[in-house]
């Protein structure tokens, strides 16, 4: 039992704190720039940069292994991360503000992505295999919680603070440097509750050399490409997402901007609510929906309409840029059913990195494919707001609909055994 405890006192706050930073440099950053009148092709483009280091993170993790303690660098990630987002808040209100953030930002998705890697190899060197079975369920759920908190309360209460100081320039200084002193408190906290694991040291120790270490590493990715169809996995984890891709960097464009532009006229704290906590919560129980059923009945049962989830609800946002509603309940449904349908079709896309992953280097192909998968959000959304300024939202919602076949046309080239995920296993046919 106390071990159980021990684990408490720390892995919920770890994964909290892990999710935070990705949604500040994916979401927040882009209603933050929106706000302070960047066009939305600038606004896609600077925040699709920025997730760039969450895609190439397998690059740099052989190196977390051998320098200092996965320990150290989850503290000392924190505090760097809190340091820069203090020092955001107080560049806002300058002249360089535009500059300041975007290298800011960029120095907190390296220092998160960085984070990642530590907090995970922690998880695993500090807990058993029951430790670690037993957490899982509680790390994503706490992660999930760090999605509300990050663009659903905090948006709401920047919103409130734009209310109050009638300066949105200050409310999200003061908004940004809150934050920035809670990740100084948990990196304190951490530095209490984190246990001293005996197996958590760089491997510098063992008298393993960095080039060592690097012909490993190459030798996972030569693994990696080798393995049979691995350009259809690779097509299938660009593509099968790419009309979300596109969607999810214009959604938060069109719900704020003002409807004589297109958009619908949400306020920051509308903006939280909505797509911050309705959003998240439609999300949230997709995924688990999902994750029940294939458990199940098996991938091959609901491959399709786990594809169709995925992207016919978008509609609803072509329905919402033609008529502009003004109801919060229509456009909280409208978006919470899109992204309930958004995550019960992601659900697909994980197994399937599961699946491709299988071997002696799991692990380290998962890491991959999730890199390919940052990649697919980070092209399309780098394009998405150029596309915007071009056609408005209505059209570009249109054009968003005509890639779904692109979507099912690779989701058709998979192919996976058609009991795979399947709680007992009574056939081996594939799809």
């Amino acid at each position: 039992m106390s071990r159980i405890y021990s684990t408490w006192k720390w892995v919920p706050s770890l994964y909290f704190v892990e999710g935070i930073p990705y949604i500040i440099v994916g979401s927040v950053a882009l209603i933050l720039f929106k706000r302070m009148g960047l066009s939305d092709t600038a606004c896609t483009a600077y925040t699709s940069w920025l997730a760039l280091p969450w895609a190439i993170k397998p690059i740099w993790s052989p190196f977390i292994d051998i320098f200092k303690t996965k320990r150290w660098w989850i503290i000392t990630m924190q505090a760097v991360i809190g340091i820069a987002l203090g020092t955001i808040a107080f560049t806002l209100p300058t002249s360089f503000f535009l500059q300041a953030a975007l290298a800011l930002f960029f120095l907190i998705a390296f220092s998160s992505a960085t984070h990642d890697i530590a907090a995970d190899g922690f998880y695993m060197l500090a807990q058993d295999e029951q430790q670690q079975a037993l957490n899982v369920g509680v790390r994503s759920t706490f992660y999930r919680l760090a999605t509300i908190f990050s663009e659903g309360l905090l948006l709401m209460l920047i919103g409130l603070l734009e209310v109050y100081t009638r300066k949105s320039v200050v409310a999200w200084s003061w908004g940004l440097g809150a934050i920035g002193l809670l990740f100084f408190l948990i990196a304190a906290y951490h530095n209490w509750a984190l246990p001293r694991v005996k197996e958590d040291q760089g491997t510098s120790s063992d008298n393993i050399s960095v080039r060592e270490v690097m012909e490993q590493f190459l030798e996972t990715f030569a693994v990696f490409f080798r393995k049979p169809h691995a350009l259809i996995a690779m097509a299938f984890l660009l593509i099968y997402r790419l009309p979300e891709a596109i969607l999810v960097k214009l959604t938060p464009l069109f719900l704020s901007e003002r409807m004589s532009q297109g958009g619908l006229g949400l306020t920051t704290s509308e903006y939280g609510f909505v797509k911050g906590t309705v959003g998240v919560i439609g999300l949230t129980f997709g995924g688990i929906i999902g994750g029940i059923l294939v458990s199940r009945d098996g991938f091959a049962r609901w491959k399709w309409p786990m594809a169709l989830s995925m992207s016919l609800p978008n509609i609803f946002y072509v329905l919402l840029a033609y008529y502009q509603p003004h109801n919060l309940l229509c456009i909280n449904l409208a978006v919470g059913i899109e992204q309930f349908g958004y995550g019960f079709g992601f659900t697909l896309y994980m197994l399937y990195m599961l699946y491709f992953s299988q071997g002696a280097l799991k692990t380290a192909h998962y890491a991959i494919c999730t890199a390919f998968m940052a990649l697919s959000m980070i092209i399309p959304g780098l394009f998405s707001g150029w596309i915007a300024d071009h056609l408005g939202y209505y059209n570009s919602f249109i054009l968003v609909m005509l890639l779904i076949p692109l979507s099912f046309f690779v989701c058709h080239l998979i192919r996976v055994p058609a009991d795979f995920g399947q709680k007992a296993k009574e056939e081996s046919d594939t799809i």
